[in-house]
């Protein structure tokens, strides 16, 4: 540790959290353990799961699908940038996927997104990393603030309004 105190995982709620990942390279590995011993259960996908397609557009999917469906509470996707499973993430309705590279975006994530899907690098994400992600994502509520509510309504009516804005 350097100093920072460590969220206890005891006084977080414990919650089902969709995992998904392309490859089992990086922290993919690393991502079902640290939510376990954080007390979450797990539902995993893509080549963390058993016999499905491990391609990120298709993974990614199924984990939002886990949460917009109400399998899961949460959902945290994987790839080589993280963009890609943020990209397939935030393509299935009442999703808000976040590619965080780091602990302070994670937080802010949360706080004033409301985001419900956790997007990581598998090339860039230390295993250090990984646990201060975490730390910040599950000690991170969402905001009151009136503004901040009213941003994250605005998305469901974007979602809703379909097609071409212009």
């Amino acid at each position: 540790m350097t100093g920072k105190r460590r969220i206890d995982a005891g006084i977080l709620a414990r919650m089902r959290i969709s995992i998904a990942a392309d490859e089992l390279t990086g922290v993919a590995s690393a991502l079902a353990a640290q939510l376990q011993r954080r007390g979450h259960a797990t539902l995993a996908h893509g080549a963390l799961g058993a016999g499905e397609r491990a391609d990120w557009a298709w993974a990614a999917e199924a984990a939002a699908r886990d949460v917009a469906e109400g399998r899961a509470e949460q959902a945290i996707v994987c790839c080589w940038t993280g963009t890609g499973a943020s990209i397939a993430a935030n393509k299935v309705d009442s999703i808000r996927a976040a590619l965080c590279l780091d602990a302070a975006t994670a937080t802010g994530a949360r706080r004033w997104n409301d985001a419900n899907v956790l997007a990581l690098s598998l090339r860039s994400t230390s295993e250090a990393e990984l646990a201060e992600i975490l730390d910040a994502w599950f000690a991170a509520e969402p905001s009151d603030d009136a503004e901040d509510r009213a941003n994250v309504a605005h998305l469901a009516e974007i979602e809703g309004a379909g097609g071409d804005p212009f």
